[in-house]
């Protein structure tokens, strides 16, 4: 399959570069949940009300489990943004690292094994 090889090899050196560039990352996703208080006089008890909340936390499996960390503080919460949208690019990033290095060894020849010198035996 002729074809160039210079264009596919610059594109997976700028794909590995960003990838190098991402900074802080996380496998996780973040949720709010809503709960009701179990109190008989709350507001939450009515029908209708969605219950306290949102409780925003912070999900990701570590050794087999869900783990749940709560994020209370805005400023928690935004770094989390931050490090689970970098893995969500780093996932990008990887599935077309794939894609771009099977078009590379599609294009790039097959060595002349009987040109090539042979190992001792």
């Amino acid at each position: 399959m002729p074809g160039s090889l210079s264009a596919p090899e610059e594109q997976r050196s700028r794909n590995v570069l960003a990838v190098g560039q991402l900074g802080d990352f996380r496998r996780s996703s973040i949720h709010g949940s809503f709960r009701r208080c179990g109190k008989p006089g709350c507001a939450c008890n009515r029908d209708g009300h969605p219950g306290h909340g949102a409780r925003v936390r912070l999900s990701f499996r570590r050794r087999g489990k869900t783990v749940q960390l709560s994020l209370s503080d805005p400023a928690q919460l935004r770094k989390a943004e931050r490090e689970v949208a970098a893995f969500r690019r780093l996932q990008r990033l990887s599935g077309e690292l794939v894609e771009i290095n099977q078009r590379i060894c599609q294009l790039r020849p097959v060595e002349d094994l009987s040109a090539a010198p042979r190992a001792p035996e």
